[in-house]
């Protein structure tokens, strides 16, 4: 049997060896977790998606008491109706600019609800998994109508 090699995240910090942890400039233990949120658009223009994504990345930080120092990236995804402006600039504008943002599209299911920007943030945390609020704003609360906004 050959040793386990210990996997690296942001700034290759390595975990725990459970694989869950890392510690963090303080020496305390914190978790790699992922935080989901979604917004519906009004309609395919530019300013409503920059307003809606900066809205909804405005969110997820507020409620989770983040900075923007404890996202590790964030993966950002539209509906195919939607073309008019690349969600992570809304993020780039409120401040992540050394955060690796991606966006993609959305596979078209045809029941899907429509103009949807869904994210899905990585960060460090020291709280637990069951204290994480993911958000779901405007129409998108839809989605998720298991988690209550």
């Amino acid at each position: 049997m050959t040793a386990a090699v210990p996997l690296r995240v942001a700034a290759a910090v390595p975990l725990c060896g459970d694989g869950t942890a890392n510690e963090d400039k303080a020496g305390s233990n914190v978790a790699v977790r992922a935080i989901r949120g979604a917004v519906q658009i009004d309609a395919d223009e530019r300013d409503q998606v920059l307003e809606a994504t900066a809205e909804l990345v405005s969110e997820v930080m507020r409620r989770n008491a983040l900075e923007t120092d404890d996202v590790i990236s964030v993966l950002f995804t539209a509906t195919p109706d939607l073309k008019s402006e690349f969600p992570a600039l809304a993020a780039r504008k409120l401040g992540f600019t050394d955060v690796p943002l991606m966006c993609a599209t959305e596979i078209a299911v045809p029941h899907a609800l429509p103009r949807v920007v869904r994210l899905m943030a990585h960060v460090e945390t020291d709280r637990p998994r069951s204290d994480l609020q993911h958000v779901y704003l405007r129409g998108a609360q839809a989605l998720r109508l298991d988690i209550a906004q």
